[in-house]
């Protein structure tokens, strides 16, 4: 019997363990900063699985290890998710985690802990043939993602010291394999007018309306945006907008603008920033006195109490489709499941910005579910999904 074969029929074993795991997983809400409890289960599921260490690092991320090779392999699925939003989208309880027609029900089941789910049957799966390749493999449960994707990572390379030769993100691609996406940046702008009073506006200059000669000039400028062959178009539009005054009576004497900013590939932090002051400067507003642009920083605490943060830009990044990391899992997919496999890459950012974008360690993207349902009302994953997921990362690391 094939190593394939032989994984696809424990995969298959497994199947109502690995939906059973998920759902205990979304049963605990975990949005970011409050993984707490749902680590704790994942711990418990690692140990049941039979993983030879299973630890939380200091800003919460859990990661467990099967080996201790040279070749370093790492499966990467954040655990925390975002809220529910308004209840009455929901057809079913979100946080019920049931399995039903095939299908594991709530929020999470795609975007994304049945990634994880599936990494941990992955791990069982190759403790059970007794997994002897020169590998050591590490499933990492992530944490604080989805309030700033990449942060997780950041902690495990610099202050955990771990830095995979490869990785894989169970970010959902639908049982695609992804080699790349967009980056993104979060840009403010403040502008600092002067207050007077609003019977006579003549006398002070008003924030909001410099603001506003800036903001129409934004949305021609996403219009002129650099465009990718496999990445598509960067963009930008404003997200925020906020302003200040000392009364309802005075004229407004401050404007805060939020940008969101998606970079494609050969937009650079350094580029979107200088397009931002051109734009403020076409207007004739003085850069660093009517106007300044800054790139935001991210700083919040953890669920174990550490306060952690990093600029919020997220670099782009993309593999090509002739490297090893992706041949090994084009290798893999094929091996499985006798066909070829679309490559292909997300609309959203992942962990793949500090894991690629900063480090450049070589990485794919193959998760279960579809990635329309992350961040819907009535999200679910195909059991089906979870079954290939947990063989592939496990043939990929008999492949790598």
């Amino acid at each position: 019997m094939t190593t394939a074969k032989k994984i696809m029929e424990l995969a298959e074993k497994y199947r109502n363990y690995t939906a059973k795991n998920l759902g205990k997983m979304v049963k605990i809400p975990s949005e970011s900063m409050q993984e707490k409890n749902v680590q704790a289960e994942v711990v418990r599921q690692m140990k049941e699985a039979g993983f030879d260490e299973v630890r939380i690092d200091g800003l919460g991320n859990v990661i467990g290890r099967i080996g201790n090779g040279k070749k370093v392999v790492a499966i990467d699925g954040h655990v925390d998710t975002v809220g529910i939003g308004n209840r009455a989208n929901w057809e079913f309880d979100p946080y019920l985690g049931e399995v039903k027609d095939g299908y594991v029900l709530g929020r999470g089941t795609v975007d994304q802990e049945s990634g994880i789910a599936s990494a941990i049957t992955a791990g069982r799966i190759l403790k059970e043939m007794g997994f002897d390749k020169d590998v050591t493999f590490y499933v990492v449960s992530s944490v604080m993602e989805e309030d700033c994707d990449g942060l997780c990572w950041k902690y495990i390379v610099e202050e955990e010291k771990i830095k995979p030769d490869f990785v894989i993100s169970t970010e959902p691609t639908n049982l695609n394999i992804y080699r790349g996406h967009r980056g993104r940046m979060e840009i403010g702008i403040d502008f600092r007018g002067i207050s007077c009073h609003g019977s006579a506006p003549e006398r002070g200059k008003n924030a909001v309306y410099m603001a506003a000669k800036v903001a129409l000039e934004i949305e021609k400028l996403n219009e002129r945006l650099k465009h990718d062959d496999f990445l598509g178009k960067g963009t930008v539009t404003i997200s925020e907008f906020k302003s200040g005054s000392p009364s309802l009576c005075a004229v407004a004497d401050s404007v805060h603008m939020h940008l969101d900013r998606r970079l494609t590939w050969g937009e650079t932090k350094e580029s979107a920033v200088k397009e931002v002051e051109e734009v403020i400067k076409s207007v004739g507003l003085k850069l660093g006195d009517e106007a300044k642009v800054v790139v935001l920083h991210y700083e919040e605490v953890a669920y174990t109490g550490l306060k952690y943060g990093m600029e919020k830009y997220f670099p782009t990044w993309k593999i090509d489709e002739s490297e090893h990391v992706v041949q090994a899992g084009v290798k893999s997919f094929k091996e499985l499941f006798n066909k070829d496999p679309k490559i292909d890459k997300w609309t959203f950012s992942t962990n793949g910005v500090t894991i690629n974008g900063y480090y450049k360690i070589p990485m794919i993207g193959f998760g279960p579910g579809n990635e329309v349902m992350a961040h819907a009302p009535n999200e679910k994953c195909p059991v089906d999904d979870l079954v290939k997921a947990s063989a592939f990362y496990a043939q990929f690391a008999y492949n790598i």
